[in-house]
Parts: C-alpha cells; sequence; structure tokens
C-alpha cells in the first residue's frame, strides 16, 4: 500500500489527512495501523474542543448578557454547533483540506466520499498515524466553534434564521478558504517555500499552531463587522445593560480553560512531549493573563473583578493558540501578559472612543489578542528564545542560527493583515446582504421584549 497524499497542517502542528491507497508499499511490508494511543487522544480532545462550545461557551456567553436574552444564546450557539458540523462533513472538510488551488481546496471528499475505517491521517513522527476520521471530527470541533465565536458581538440585537444563513455562507465563504490556506500542504517536506500543492499563507512560511488567525482572527473581525452592520443595542451607553450571572459567565470560562487543552495540545496530533508543552504554555499565559488584567483593574478601578479576570484568562488563551506549541513556557508567560493588557485596553479605552456595540467584546479579546498571538508567535518561536522554530518533527528542537525572527514577523503581519482583509470584507458583503433581503434586527418591540420570548417563546427563568 501507499499514501496517495500527504497533507499537510504544519502551521497549526497538524499533519492532515493521508488516504493509504492500494499499491506502493514495498511486497509483503505490513500496511501500516494507527497509532492506539495516539488515536485515544485525538478523540479525547476532539471532545474537550467540543466543550469549548456547548457548554463552554454558551454559558460564558449567556451568563453576560440580560435574563431576557439567556436562552436567545445558548440557542444560537448549540445551532451553530449543530450546523457547521454537517456543513464540515458535507464540503467543509474537503474545500479546506484536498488539493485544488493555493485559495481553496476541491470537492473530492465532499460528504467523506473515499473516506473509511481504514483511511489514515499522518502525524509528524514517520511511520505514526492516527485514522482519517479522528483527524475530521477533530477539525470538525473547529469548525463549530468559530463561528459561535462571532455571535457575541452582536449579541440582543440579532434575528435568528437569518444569522443561521449567516453561518452557513460565512463558513463556506471565509472560514473553508482561511484554513486552507493556512493549514494545507501536500509537498515533499513541511517546510515553507518549498515547490508542492500548498494553501496559499502555508507557502509564505507562517505559524499557527492552533488557530489564531483561522480561528480568532477570523471571528473576531467578523464579529466586528456585524455589530456595525446590525447597530448598536436598544439603550446602549443610556440605560443599565448588565451581565444577568456572572456565576454563569465563570463557569463557562472555566469550561473554555480546560477544553482549551484539547485545542492546543492536541494539534499535535500525537501524546508526546511537544503536545506536554503545547499543554503547559497554554496553562501559564492564560494564568499570568488573568493575574495582569485584574492588576490592571486593581491600578484603575481599585477593584479587581470576577468578570476582568475571566476575560484576561480568555484573552491569554486565544493568544497562545497561534504559539502554544512553538514557544517556551517562559516566553508563553509574557505573552500572554502581553496580550492582557493588550485586549483591556481595546475593551476599556478604545471601544468607549470609537462607540462601536461590540456586546461581549469579540473583536476586543479575539481578534486583538489573536494578532497579538499571531504576531508575537514569530518572536517566541525563536530558537534563541527557546522557541521551536520551523522544525523538522523528527529533528527535534530546531538549529539557532537558521531562524530570522524579524522575516518571521514580517510574514506573520502580512498572514494576520490578508486573514482581516478576507473575513472582514467578505463578512461585511454578507452582512449586509441579508440585512438588504430578509433583515438582520428584530423588531424594536421584540428586542424590549427580550429575544428569549419574542424568537423562542421561552424563558430562562420563572419567577
Amino acid at each position: 500500500m501507499g499514501l496517495s497524499s500527504r497533507l499537510g497542517r504544519f502551521g497549526a502542528a497538524f499533519l492532515m489527512a493521508a488516504s493509504l491507497a492500494a499499491p506502493a508499499f514495498a511486497q509483503g511490508a505490513p500496511a501500516p495501523t494507527p497509532d492506539k494511543g495516539d488515536t485515544s487522544w485525538m478523540l479525547v480532545s476532539s471532545a474537550l474542543v467540543l466543550m469549548m462550545s456547548v457548554p463552554g461557551l454558551a454559558l460564558f456567553y449567556g451568563g453576560l448578557v440580560r435574563a431576557k436574552n439567556m436562552l436567545s444564546v445558548l440557542m444560537q450557539v448549540l445551532t451553530i454547533v449543530s450546523i457547521a458540523a454537517l456543513v464540515w462533513v458535507g464540503w467543509g472538510y474537503s474545500l479546506s483540506f484536498t488539493g485544488g488551488s493555493p485559495y481553496i481546496g476541491g470537492l473530492s471528499k465532499a460528504f467523506l466520499s473515499g473516506v473509511t475505517t481504514s483511511s489514515l491521517a499522518a502525524t509528524f513522527s514517520n511511520g505514526v498515524y492516527i485514522p482519517e476520521f479522528a483527524y475530521i471530527v477533530f477539525q470538525m470541533t473547529f469548525a463549530c466553534i468559530t463561528p459561535a465565536l462571532i455571535v457575541g458581538a452582536f449579541a440582543e440585537r440579532v434575528r435568528f434564521w437569518p444569522l443561521m444563513l449567516f453561518v452557513v455562507l460565512w463558513l463556506t465563504i471565509v472560514y473553508f478558504p482561511v484554513a486552507h490556506m493556512v493549514w494545507y500542504w501536500a509537498g515533499p517536506d513541511f517546510l515553507p517555500n518549498q515547490p508542492g500543492d500548498h494553501g496559499l499563507i502555508y507557502g509564505w512560511g507562517a505559524l499557527d499552531f492552533a488557530g489564531g488567525t483561522v480561528v480568532h482572527i477570523n471571528a473576531g473581525i467578523a464579529g466586528l463587522v456585524g455589530c456595525l452592520v446590525i447597530g448598536k443595542r436598544i439603550g446602549y451607553n443610556s440605560e443599565p445593560l448588565p451581565p444577568h450571572s456572572l456565576v454563569m459567565t465563570m463557569i463557562g470560562a472555566s469550561l473554555l480553560w480546560v477544553g482549551w487543552f484539547g485545542f492546543n495540545a492536541g494539534s499535535t496530533l500525537e501524546a508526546n512531549g511537544l503536545a506536554a508543552l503545547a499543554f503547559l504554555n497554554t496553562l501559564v499565559a492564560a494564568a499570568a493573563a488573568a493575574l495582569v488584567w485584574a492588576g490592571i483593574e486593581q491600578a484603575v478601578h481599585r477593584k479587581s473583578s470576577l468578570l476582568g479576570a475571566a476575560t484576561g484568562a480568555v484573552a491569554g488563551l486565544v493568544a497562545i493558540t497561534p504559539a502554544a506549541g512553538y514557544g517556551a513556557p517562559g516566553t508563553s508567560i509574557l505573552l500572554g501578559a502581553v496580550a492582557s493588557a493588550v485586549c483591556f485596553f481595546f475593551v476599556a479605552k478604545v471601544k468607549g472612543r470609537f462607540g462601536y456595540d461590540d456586546s461581549l467584546d469579540v473583536f476586543g479579546v479575539h481578534c486583538i489578542g489573536g494578532i497579538v498571538g499571531a504576531i508575537g508567535t514569530g518572536i517566541v518561536a525563536a530558537p534563541a528564545l527557546g522557541g521551536q522554530g520551523w522544525f523538522d518533527y523528527n529533528v527535534l528542537p530546531a538549529v539557532p542560527g537558521t531562524y530570522d525572527i524579524a522575516g518571521q514577523v514580517l510574514t506573520q503581519v502580512k498572514a494576520v493583515a490578508l486573514t482581516l482583509a478576507w473575513s472582514g470584507g467578505v463578512s461585511a458583503l454578507l452582512f449586509l446582504a441579508i440585512d438588504k433581503i430578509i433583515g438582520l434586527r428584530p423588531a424594536r418591540d421584540a428586542e424590549r421584549e427580550g429575544l428569549d420570548i419574542s424568537a423562542h417563546g421561552e424563558r430562562a427563568y420563572n419567577y
């Protein structure tokens, strides 16, 4: 048997789907089999990432809105996860991780055509495989949470079914092409600037271990565009709009933090030392970011809030996502701390200065934190700072002196700029078109009554 293709997601430490086709291994050689330990880790990681969406993100967002809109947020997140899972199986996986062009894949694996229980995905280690189905479900959970992040930017003021239409179109036109551009590779080795079939941004040599560009910047800029197109909540800046349950928000933040270990440490595709490094970096970056946010609040407001510490932790998790397998623990702490301070500035100062109503700070935390993390990855990955650099997985660590920090940072900036332009521009067109044709915003009376009753006929609490 032989590998018909070897698709790489090196930028995210993913070496994607190598479907095994019949005759090319040496005569009499045993067919490769999936590693049971790595397969188990990938299935656990997939479950952890799914937990980030439901219940994690749902509770985190649900606690931040007013009681009359809580169920609407829970319903939006639950339904987006359901839609994204089906779209992923239908055409998302194929468009993201098959060849076709530098910008998007083809439809050769639409509805998982040709994928069987014997189809394998290669890992970085020579001769080590996991089932392709394990990789598909892991990637599916990323596609599920990314559009769900967007809804926090315009929570409490969007119609349900027009939003679901946006999600299907956004996944197809924005998420899948960006995932392909950043993570797809099918060349002779795993290094950038080499001949072979690869995504545009991957070919530049951009580093994105687990989704700084594909997930956080992608969703964050779409959220900003959405809140601008839909407009501000009724009563914004003229009446109190407090979170109704910070306890639920804390529960959601805790589930996000735990689930993030699947998000980042699972992105190695193996249960090994690099996964342990990504796990550790994820933990310490979030811890540093939570403390920095609480410290800044103490200095500015003379009080440290639970909401602030939880938001800081999420900002640190966002920032470490593209760098989790590239940096060292010390530089990961610094990256989380810097991202927390920058995100605080955008949430506390920039949003008020420009007057946009990003309800749950999707832009200020996910987009800005993603930008800090993506650009910072170019620094913390340097072997001279303890990072991994662009490495051959079988020859670790990378050799100091062969990594150009300035050049890598420039590459990271290019990847960020393209993601912002593509996601921001296409998202604006989608929001404007849907709003023009069927309308995105509920009637004023329905919005004042609350979306739980007006859109879903239910109440979160019956007092």
